[in-house]
């Protein structure tokens, strides 16, 4: 069955167009070695002690191994990172 994770960190505000840019090539590096697997990017709109909450959610065929392929590959971006798994209805 396919599922959906949800990745969601803090960053400072500051660093906020920096880290979009490395996780959007990130995303897009994934998704283009990938095929069928669904990234995108959001923010909270408000900030919270000067930072940006972040939220990166990947759709597809989300196997243990796709999930640590995505979670080496943000080894470098703003820690910790927070993941939660869905499954759809």
């Amino acid at each position: 069955m396919h599922r959906r994770l949800y990745v969601y960190y803090r960053v400072p505000e500051p660093a906020l167009a920096a880290t979009v840019k490395a996780v959007r090539t990130m995303q897009a590096t994934l998704t283009a070695a990938h095929p069928g697997l669904q990234a995108e990017l959001l923010r909270r709109p408000e900030l919270r002690d000067g930072e940006v909450t972040l939220m990166e959610t990947y759709g597809g065929n989300i196997t243990p191994a796709m999930q640590a392929t995505i979670e080496q590959a943000a080894s470098a971006l703003p820690q910790p990172r927070h993941t939660e798994s869905f499954h759809p209805l």
